[in-house]
């Protein structure tokens, strides 16, 4: 059920087209990104020397390590702040997700300043983690595919702040 106000009306789903790819990229990061891939971060301390934990499962775990050893050292050494941006994910970004698709999907314009936090948030610690790779001292033998894997996360806020930057993104005049 969408919000309307006097003299608006809920535009409905299917005309929301750009909508439609946030609920995906959000529905991805909530159950894949969020609680499995980077959840693996901070079960497993050491990707050297462990043993795998109940959740996340054994295959994100080594696609994780896979990913780690082959494009993402930073990932693989796990330096505190680069753990404290996994946090922000698990604590800030995966609730956010859920509300996101919620809020989305049923056109509740209470998320238009929640996204706009997200995306402010979500540029911030991307581009934090990308100068590490590209630049520091855990840098990526693959710039290109990081850049590449990490496009989205750049993306997506950018358009969710042009899309939420109106004051009623998911109504219109009657």
């Amino acid at each position: 059920m969408q919000q309307s106000g006097p003299g608006r009306v809920g535009i409905p789903l299917a005309e929301r087209r750009l909508d439609l790819g946030f609920l995906a990229f959000w529905t991805l990061n909530f159950f894949v990104i969020t609680y499995m891939f980077d959840l693996e971060q901070v079960v497993v301390r050491d990707p050297g020397r462990f043993e795998y934990p109940a959740w996340p499962p054994a295959f994100m775990i080594d696609l994780a390590h896979w990913w780690g050893r082959n494009f993402d050292p930073v990932l693989y050494a796990r330096p505190a702040w680069f753990r404290a941006t996994i946090w922000i994910d698990l604590v800030a970004f995966g609730p956010f997700y859920a509300c996101a698709i919620f809020a989305f999907a049923r056109g509740a314009e209470w998320i238009r300043v929640p996204s706009l936090v997200w995306a402010g948030l979500m540029l911030a610690n991307v581009t934090i983690i990308l100068f590490e790779e590209l630049w520091g001292p855990h840098a990526t033998p693959a710039p290109g595919v990081v850049l590449l894997a990490n496009a989205g996360w750049l993306l997506v806020p950018v358009l969710v702040i042009a899309r939420m930057w109106r004051d009623h993104p998911f109504t219109r005049p009657k």
